[in-house]
């Protein structure tokens, strides 16, 4: 896998080799300028694709866990229509969850948050206002949020939040450096359901399920009808090929909150 930092050492060693050969050589510009492309789409795209792990080491799956378990997640939540209807859907086929919440959703809808807690789910940091800059803020600015919905959470239910899904699936140095001030453990995902996009409900089922695995980490939302019609058939799917759905924090064997 490539690293941030890996790459940033072989690109600095090139430019020395260049610049070194330079003494000898007459070494066109294109050629600087063609390294430092591949630097750039490098790390572009190493910032977008969280499975990458080029920044920040993210849990993505279990590869090993010997049961026949998954876990499904819900981002951007909790909604005041759809998260309950997630929860009744939960509850019906005995599946557990676990929501990473956006911090000013919980405040508007402490009831939900509190219900999601009482019926065994976990509850992950998704910053508190998920702004679509988010990939672009200072790394204060980013702690700020975390430790904003942290400090939420711990008045309110009195639990510090250890899991963290990144907004967008967005990862930087800045990012990275946030998150290990504020201890929180990135949680990634290895089936990606792209129910916010146009995509109709059959589309991304069969997107979910055409190769479910045990130990997968199912990336949904809670913020829509199509999610909440989505999840009914993948529990039903789970059910008839013996799946069960557990919280991220069981699936990976790792603590939820300190």
């Amino acid at each position: 896998m490539l690293r941030f930092g890996v790459i940033n050492r072989i690109v600095i060693v090139l430019f020395g080799v260049l610049l070194i050969l330079n003494y000898w050589f007459s070494i066109p510009l294109f050629l600087y300028g063609i390294i430092a492309f591949i630097w750039f789409a490098i790390t572009v795209c190493g910032s977008f694709f969280i499975q990458w792990n080029y920044h920040i080491k993210s849990h993505h799956k279990n590869q090993n866990i010997a049961e026949n378990k998954v876990a499904i997640t819900f981002d951007d939540g909790p909604h005041p229509e759809f998260t309950p209807q997630v929860l009744e859907l939960l509850e019906k086929y005995n599946a557990k969850a676990t929501f990473f919440c956006v911090g000013k959703h919980i405040k508007e809808n402490q009831a939900i948050a509190d219900r999601i807690l009482k019926e065994g789910h976990t509850i992950g940091n998704h910053t508190y206002s998920h702004t679509r800059n988010f990939g672009f803020l200072s790394t204060k600015k980013v702690k700020q949020e975390l430790e904003q919905t942290n400090a939420l959470v711990k008045s309110i239910f009195n639990k510090k939040l250890r899991l963290y899904r990144p907004a967008f699936g967005v990862t930087n140095p800045r990012i990275k450096k946030a998150l290990k001030e504020v201890n929180l453990i990135s949680i990634g995902w290895s089936v990606r359901s792209l129910d916010t996009t146009k995509r109709s409900k059959n589309m991304v089922l069969r997107r979910i399920t055409r190769n479910l695995k045990k130990g997968d980490i199912i990336l949904l939302h809670d913020t829509s009808a199509k999610s909440v019609a989505v999840l009914e058939q993948l529990l039903l799917f789970l059910q008839q090929k013996k799946m069960q759905s557990i919280t991220v924090n069981k699936l990976l064997d790792i603590l939820a909150y300190e």
